[in-house]
């Protein structure tokens, strides 16, 4: 049976993490009843997917995001799988069937499509993951308009149509409540069975390495300082929350800002190798931040 696994490549993805996630869980939270699991910034989902199908004793999850056609994605993924494989198939056929330039000429007026958000949510959803598999680096970025603008990338033979993976992801889907909006929202499912994980956007640690801009509102220091107010209020009702966050430290080893934010919880600090970064002399084995409440680990 396939492993349901992300359905796109996504900037910050935290698959090569997933071992220093499950290492910050309970001790005993394989055996915990009634756990609920939320992460309000589900992005590619890497984590998500792989604590439903590692810890089935999760006995539902909520995930979240600002983006609405990242979460319109979901939502079809869950519940018109079969419509969206019959689209992407489509979309698929016409691309590999083109010649480098067609193919780029094709993706812009897919993209100016996308754009226009007035099309139905399985083509948005067909565009969205399309877009992703044949786009420079897979990135997501939006200007002031909140219009996708991320260029056409050189593949020989994306894989936009994985039908067997997008089957498996609506299978884990089908228990998961899907939200779209700010993600302060999610702290009504704060309790003591509950289980957040935090993948907000990164402080950039470099220039560069503030290119994408997620959404058009941004996250900034502010944006920081919240969610970490954030995680005292769901503390305070026993949730229990692991966070990941980008090390200042890389760069400037006197930079203190998330070691005095949340001096109060357990802050580790774990290798990553940067996947995605608009300077290539940039890429490479960094350290990132895991911060929690778990003192049992």
């Amino acid at each position: 049976m396939t492993q349901a696994r992300p359905f796109i490549k996504w900037v910050g993805g935290k698959t090569q993490l997933l071992d220093e996630v499950r290492k910050s869980l309970p001790r005993d939270f394989a055996s915990r009843r009634h756990v609920t699991y939320v992460e309000p910034f589900v992005g590619g989902g890497a984590v998500m997917f792989w604590i439903l199908q590692a810890y089935p004793n999760i006995e539902r999850a909520v995930i979240n995001d600002i983006n609405p056609e990242l979460i319109c994605t979901y939502r079809v993924i869950k519940e018109k799988v079969e419509e969206l494989i019959v689209e992407l198939a489509h979309i698929h056929d016409e691309y590999i069937s083109l010649g480098a330039e067609d193919r780029k000429a094709y993706f812009l007026e897919r993209r100016a499509l996308f754009n226009t958000k007035r099309i139905d949510w399985v083509e948005t959803a067909a565009l969205f993951i399309f877009l992703n598999r044949t786009c420079f680096n897979g990135l997501y970025r939006v200007n002031s308009k909140g219009e996708f603008n991320v260029p056409h990338g050189k593949y020989a033979n994306p894989r936009i149509c994985d039908a067997d993976n997008l089957r498996a992801c609506s299978k884990v889907l089908q228990k998961v409540e899907i939200l779209c909006g700010d993600f302060a929202e999610t702290e009504r499912y704060a309790d003591p069975d509950t289980l957040f994980y935090f993948d907000p956007p990164y402080k950039p640690i470099t220039e560069t390495s503030s290119f994408t801009s997620y959404a058009k509102e941004g996250f900034n220091d502010a944006e920081q300082i919240r969610l970490r107010d954030f995680c005292d209020k769901i503390s305070k009702d026993k949730a229990l929350f692991v966070a990941s966050n980008s090390d200042p430290k890389n760069v400037n080893p006197s930079e203190n800002f998330f070691d005095n934010l949340y001096n109060h919880f357990i802050i580790k600090r774990v290798s990553a190798a940067r996947m995605i970064n608009s300077d290539a002399s940039g890429r490479g084995a960094i350290s990132e931040l895991m911060i929690s409440n778990v003192v049992n680990a």
